[in-house]
């Protein structure tokens, strides 16, 4: 049985969705208990303090947000933070090898958000957007039309393998939940582009639907809680980086 007794405090920056976004999705689809720390009064400061000095005790040092504390547990990067909440949340398979799976998928999806954020920071990341527009221009070409196909085709290929609703089997995980928040993300960012790849991708589309009617997840999506997506946060809508054909639903 899931374990959902405590208080999870996330850390991590206010005023966008970013990564910790992934985060929040499971502890919303689960009903969890949690505090979106630096979005509270004097959360910044908590947040620059475990980053620059956590306590004695903490159980490993952060490099950066997202971070998750959970009891003495803090813990870092958003793949490593899922696959300790996925079973305690009840998102995760229950075989030794399922969880490998869920974790595998997820860190293929850490790769095509990081690709995602490359398109408007190609050179550097505290470099600012306007210094790599030419850049930016010529990888987001490669992106929309070598990437996006690429990893929706393998999305594809891992739902359709044994007829499978959920990637790692009949249940969601919380790997099925960041699928949905990349697919929402591209939507944003390169909704022309997406929406030509994802007419071979039926799979990956039904897929976001589904997910996005589970009762908990619809709920947050609907509520303030859930920040829209800006120019501040990974996935940015720049029209000149998608490309310029008619827009299609993906």
């Amino acid at each position: 049985m899931p374990k959902r007794s405590n208080t999870y405090e996330l850390y991590y920056w206010p005023g966008i969705q970013g990564r910790g976004e992934f985060i929040r999705l499971a502890l919303e689809d689960a009903g969890a208990r949690y505090v979106d720390v630096a979005r509270e009064p004097g959360g910044m400061r908590a947040l620059e303090r475990m980053l620059k000095a956590p306590e004695a005790s903490a159980s490993a040092v952060p490099f950066a947000p997202p971070f998750l504390r959970s009891g003495k547990l803090l813990i870092a990067q958003t793949s490593a933070i899922l696959h300790y909440l996925g079973p305690r949340l009840g998102l995760a398979p229950a075989t030794a090898a399922g969880s490998l799976a869920a974790l595998q998928y997820q860190l293929t999806l850490a790769g095509w958000v990081s690709e995602a954020h490359d398109t408007h920071h190609p050179i550097g990341g505290s470099l600012y957007d306007e210094d790599q527009k030419a850049d930016a221009k010529r990888g987001s070409q490669d992106f929309r039309e070598e990437r996006i196909p690429k990893f929706l085709s393998y999305f594809e290929r891992v739902l359709a393998h044994g007829g499978k609703r959920y990637l790692t089997g009949a249940r969601c995980s919380y790997v099925d939940l960041s699928l949905f928040q990349v697919v929402e993300g591209l939507r944003y960012a390169f909704p022309n582009a997406l929406a030509r790849a994802a007419r071979k991708a039926p799979r990956v589309r039904e897929h976001h639907d589904r997910i996005a009617a589970r009762p908990n997840l619809a709920a947050y999506l609907a509520s303030p809680r859930r920040l829209p997506f800006n120019e501040q946060g990974i996935f940015r809508s720049y029209p000149e980086l998608d490309s310029t054909r008619a827009r299609a639903r993906a």
